[in-house]
């Protein structure tokens, strides 16, 4: 492995649900004269894809129940995200100290089903998780891969907190032209012991790289990754979720 880029892409412009993600992501390659190469990693975070794909709910629609107002009473929150949050889980995994963890339709374990204010219109409105992260990432692959005639991989990602581990880390939610993990089972280390258990989750530390090149203050949803030699292949961000059976916290 030689050099690793993270290079954000800049002046994508606000996303409205309806508009082509891909048509702006190439016109703000263009306008930055940065050209895609073959086996770059294109890193999106779920945001701008959930706003394109409509994804975007008012506040002043929801309708809290009781205890969505119950427990934002308690702990000075907004009802009606927690309301969302209700709404887009499968099951609530715990609700305790104003924390509410929940299992989204996705399979994924995350904070308030991954519903976000933060970065939308300043309050009135709050972003869900795309309805299929894999397939709108499948989606953005082949648009980009038409208009710039270029076979690269894509993420789309999220900020999701950690157990053990304070503060939040990004993660892949959607992968496609690449595989997720990178399986070193049954193979040797340089000392010749054979490695049993090491599955390198890939996907996520690209995630964490790409989200270096702009915090969510820089309004830089976008970023190339080049130089990474990825595991080529169909992966799903769903291979990253842990089974229950083998999930201590669930």
């Amino acid at each position: 492995m030689g050099e690793l880029r993270a290079i954000p892409v800049r002046g994508l412009g606000e996303i409205r649900a309806g508009d082509s993600l891909a048509e702006k992501i190439v016109a703000a390659l263009r306008r930055q004269r940065l050209h895609l190469e073959a086996g770059d990693i294109l890193i999106v975070t779920h945001k701008v894809v959930s706003k394109a794909e409509g994804r975007v709910v008012r506040l002043r629609r929801v309708k809290p129940s009781r205890p969505a107002e119950r427990w934002a009473r308690r702990y000075g929150l907004d009802a009606r995200v927690v309301e969302l949050a209700l709404r887009e889980s499968r099951r609530v995994v715990r609700m305790q100290h104003g924390a509410l963890i929940t299992e989204t339709a996705h399979g994924l374990v995350c904070a308030n089903s991954g519903v976000d204010v933060s970065n939308v219109d300043g309050g009135k409105s709050a972003v869900l998780l795309p309805e299929d992260a894999d397939a709108s990432a499948a989606r953005l692959r082949e648009e980009i891969k038409k208009k710039m005639r270029r076979d690269i991989a894509v993420l789309i990602t999220d900020s999701f907190g950690r157990p053990w581990r304070q503060g939040l880390c990004q993660v892949a939610i959607g992968v496609a032209g690449m595989k997720a993990t990178r399986d070193f089972r049954g193979r040797r280390d340089p000392l010749g012991y054979k490695l049993r258990v090491t599955e390198e989750a890939v996907a996520d530390e690209l995630a964490a790289l790409g989200a270096l090149s702009g915090d969510k203050l820089s309004r830089t949803p976008v970023c190339v990754v080049r130089g990474f030699r990825y595991p080529r292949g169909q992966g799903r961000a769903r291979d990253l979720v842990r089974p229950a059976r083998q999930d201590l916290f669930r």
